[in-house]
């Protein structure tokens, strides 16, 4: 029979569990709930300028309130910003979810050849840097530049416009998409593999082709994992900020407020204002927040609705 724990070890079996979580605590809060504490004080600050601004104690920070949250709010330049984000994620999200599903759906055809080939080529352009990304994609946009545009001129054909007007969505929707299907491909692939294969087996035994089986089993079956590519792609749609901001050199129709995010870059580190660009962030953090949770909200009801 084994003699009793001494005090000392039933303490250190207590605390053993917060030994363990400590080092990722203390990450947690230095790399995240700080810097988002601080620039919630921030965002409550302002500079007050005495006189010409000149002198050591020319400006000093003051106590703001809520202006800085006001001017955010009714900023026009930020819900531009807002409005050119939202068009530009109805081109992104439905683009890039469903050629991440069509090619999840390929891959799980029992005839399918060179699949891990294939999967790796498809998630790939995951890998590289969304600025490199984006620096690849502008220099194929330049038709002084682009060897598809040389094609294009040699057959006698002009080519599209992609960095001025309505086209420039299309051009940034496009280095988004080529980055992140194979992500999104990856996840709901994942989740066709997790299906029984005796689902598949029955199906046939009844005649189903494989379009039925892909449009009435796969695709309801993997309804979790279309709601969560969902969910991370909004969240990556309302945060844009490298493809745009990388391709503003190349361009005149981008402004440095195209995007939410970019109106910070330039609030904090062109202009210096970092007490305004905190205010924008917090607000842009609380839209996604809202719109996330408003988004999973909705994806519960209505599958409470439908179990029920």
């Amino acid at each position: 029979m084994a003699a009793p724990a001494s005090p000392s070890t039933r303490q250190a079996r207590r605390l053993a569990p917060y030994g363990f979580l400590a080092p990722a605590t203390i990450l947690f809060a230095l790399f995240f709930a700080l810097p988002i504490g601080y620039a919630i004080y921030l965002s409550f600050r302002a500079v007050h300028v005495k006189g010409l601004g000149l002198g050591s104690h020319a400006r000093t920070e003051v106590w703001a309130g809520f202006s800085n949250y006001t001017s955010a709010l009714t900023d026009p330049e930020l819900l531009g910003g807002a409005g050119r984000t939202l068009i530009y994620g109805g081109l992104l999200v439905p683009a890039m979810l469903g050629a991440a599903l069509f090619f999840a759906l390929l891959l799980d055809t029992p005839r399918i050849r060179l699949g891990a080939f294939s999967r790796l080529a498809i998630f790939l352009p995951y890998a590289v840097p969304g600025i490199v990304a984006s620096l690849l994609w502008g220099f194929l946009y330049l038709p002084t530049v682009s060897p598809g545009y040389f094609l294009l001129t040699k057959a006698g054909m002009s080519g599209p416009d992609l960095l001025h007007g309505n086209g420039l969505y299309v051009a940034l929707a496009n280095i988004a998409v080529w980055g992140g299907t194979g992500f999104n491909m990856i996840v709901i692939y994942t989740s066709l593999r997790a299906i029984p294969a005796e689902l598949y087996e029955a199906a046939r035994l009844d005649g189903c082709s494989e379009l039925q089986i892909a449009l009435r089993i796969k695709i309801p079956m993997v309804a979790p994992s279309l709601v969560l590519t969902f969910f991370f792609s909004m969240i990556a749609t309302l945060q844009v900020f490298s493809e745009p901001m990388t391709l503003k050199p190349m361009t005149n129709s981008l402004s440095s407020t195209w995007s939410p995010l970019m109106k910070v870059y330039r609030d904090a580190f062109i202009q210096g204002d970092i007490y305004s660009a905190a205010a924008t962030s917090v607000v842009i953090a609380a839209a996604t927040l809202v719109l996330s949770f408003g988004f999973l909200k909705l994806v519960n009801k209505r599958t409470a609705g439908g179990e029920s």
